[in-house]
């Protein structure tokens, strides 16, 4: 069974960041957790930023040693996390979607991100470090990110976050630790952000109409057009309008 341990700092670089720093210079038990009130260069999928106010919301990472999982499924971890994040998260809004291929969405607005960073050592994934973004009781936005929203701004309410922090962590280990991988994949298909219906979506200069078909092991996501033709593309390839 893991546990919870937390290792908490006023303000770093970004959390990710700290937990490989923390590799060099100690051994780390699975299910660590190194929370922030306040990143300077917080992370995003890509390199993109991650906008947080001071002391608002939540900024962690969990330390993970997925020996278990092949290199070409690594697309589970990502799975997992967000199924367990989304299992909160349901407590607050029957809206919450999870964006392929790893936000969290309240209606068209997001709501979450999550940043995956792995090492591989002789074939297999050594260790991982998932990055969680979550806004909590921030209620206005500066950056260009588009349309950010808080659980504040959703519940009219606002949160304990060292409560919320407790309860996302052991709903995220919950389901890692469990590993049903065929049920983790059904639970995200079927929570996924616009898995219904025929949506707005451009890849390069084209923008087509398309439906969600398939998420591919490796976390390619399919869409097939309104006449018919699928398409696979990865991360940065297809944009959602």
């Amino acid at each position: 069974m893991l546990t919870e341990n937390v290792f908490y700092i006023p303000q770093t670089i970004s959390t990710n960041v700290l937990c490989w720093k923390m590799f060099k210079e100690r051994d780390i038990p699975e299910g660590l957790v190194v929370v922030a009130d306040y990143q300077t260069a917080g992370k995003g999928q890509a390199g993109n930023s991650w906008e947080s106010a001071r002391g608002k919301n939540l900024l962690f990472s969990i330390v993970l040693y997925p020996h278990h999982i092949p290199i070409e499924e690594q697309f589970l971890i990502s799975q997992a996390v967000s199924v367990g994040i989304k299992n909160v998260l349901d407590t607050v809004s029957d809206d919450i979607t999870i964006k392929w291929p790893n936000d969290m969405y309240w209606k068209d607005s997001k709501l979450a991100g999550i940043l995956i960073e792995t090492s591989l050592f002789r074939g297999k994934i050594s260790k991982a470090v998932i990055g969680v973004g979550l806004n909590v009781n921030q209620t206005e936005f500066f950056s260009d990110a588009p349309h950010p929203i808080s659980l504040k701004q959703i519940a009219g309410k606002s949160f304990n976050r060292k409560k919320l922090l407790h309860r996302i962590v052991a709903s995220i280990l919950e389901v890692y630790g469990q590993w049903e991988s065929e049920k983790i994949r059904s639970v995200y298909a079927q929570s996924l952000y616009r898995k219904d219906g025929y949506n707005l979506y451009q890849a390069g200069t084209e923008i087509f109409r398309a439906k969600i078909s398939r998420i591919y092991p490796d976390g390619a996501l399919e869409l097939e057009t309104e006449k018919g033709t699928s398409a696979k593309y990865y991360f940065k390839e297809v944009k959602f309008l």
